[in-house]
């Protein structure tokens, strides 16, 4: 399942500050020469979430703004056309910066039990509470990640796609952790089965590319994202301990390969690149991996996504992550 991939050294998360899509596009094109994203700008509002985003990319699904949040409606409304707009408008700054570029690029999407639990019914009820409409939202992400993949490839035709599910509410989801609507319970927890079977679907979409699954929450189900055939898992490396070891060693065994966010996400200070993946190194001195399969196995990226960043800050940290990357490189031992 897991066909074996060769990612670039350094990545961005997705979210970056602030409201220009050139400005954004330049940021995630110049930072990263061999493997750049397709940014996402939060600030601009209701539609430029990773939710609004993505449930404006569904196929005859729609969402609107409610005061609780976002909720499945019968036509396109003004919500809908505004995330279409904004993702247009990236997408066409993400052409401009990549004319001729031949190489990977990532973009991202919000993940089908995310998007379940985000997403309420139109009676309020969230879609994770009902199996019908948890069914119904995959095929419709699936069928409009395909479309958005097949416009990637017609924007950036050198492009090799690497697909980025984001999936934040996985473990919460599997736990029955995730909140219903008062706030005062929580929603059962979804089957493993169900679960694995839906994202399989999803990932699939892709075809042969790869898909990373990122989620920065605590816990990642490394196993079973294995199983369901991503390629990489990406992950907030600070939240990691040593009881997860033996979870790690076997996915890079089994020749996944890790996106470790390793550089904070909100204004900190910086320590020198060599600090940074100073806890990769020690990790992979537990696990007893041989030094030279670092650079193979691991991506550098923010902990998270950037939005929450000040500009200055943000264009920093993508740089520090390509600098720590030729750190891990020169020096894996």
């Amino acid at each position: 399942m897991n066909a074996h991939f060769s990612f670039g050294p350094a990545t961005g998360v997705g979210s970056l500050p602030g409201g220009d899509a050139r400005e954004a596009a330049r940021a995630a094109t110049g930072s990263f020469e061999d493997f750049p994203f397709l940014a996402e700008l939060p600030a601009r509002g209701p539609g430029a979430d990773m939710i609004g985003r993505t449930a404006g990319m569904l196929v005859e699904l729609f969402a609107r703004v409610e005061p609780s949040g976002w909720r499945i409606g019968d036509r396109p409304g003004r919500d809908t056309k505004r995330a279409r707009s904004w993702l247009g408008e990236d997408l066409d700054a993400l052409e401009e910066f990549t004319q001729g570029y031949e190489g990977q690029v990532k973009v991202q999407a919000v993940g089908p039990w995310t998007l379940a639990a985000a997403l309420e019914l139109k009676n309020g009820q969230s879609v994770l509470s009902d199996h019908g409409a948890r069914r119904d939202l995959a095929g419709s992400l699936a069928e409009g990640l395909r479309l958005h993949l097949d416009e990637v490839r017609r924007r950036v035709p050198g492009a090799q796609i690497v697909l980025q599910l984001d999936e934040p509410s996985l473990t919460p989801v599997l736990r029955g952790q995730v909140k219903t609507a008062s706030g005062y319970h929580t929603h059962r927890a979804v089957d493993r089965q169900v679960v694995e079977a839906t994202l399989r679907d999803v990932v699939g979409v892709h075809g042969d590319g790869p898909v990373v699954v990122h989620s920065c929450a605590p816990d990642v189900p490394f196993a079973l994202l294995r199983r369901v055939g991503a390629a990489a898992v990406s992950f907030d490396f600070s939240l990691f301990t040593e009881r997860d070891d033996d979870v790690i060693g076997e996915a890079v065994e089994g020749g996944t390969r890790l996106f470790a966010g390793v550089v904070p996400g909100v204004d900190a200070p910086l320590s020198d690149p060599a600090g940074s993946v100073m806890g990769v190194r020690t990790l992979w001195r537990r696990l007893g991996l041989p030094p030279g399969l670092l650079t193979e196995a691991v991506t550098l990226t923010p902990s998270c996504g950037l939005a929450g960043a000040s500009p200055a800050y943000a264009r920093q940290a993508l740089a520090h992550c390509v600098q720590a990357a030729r750190s891990l490189a020169d020096n894996p031992e």
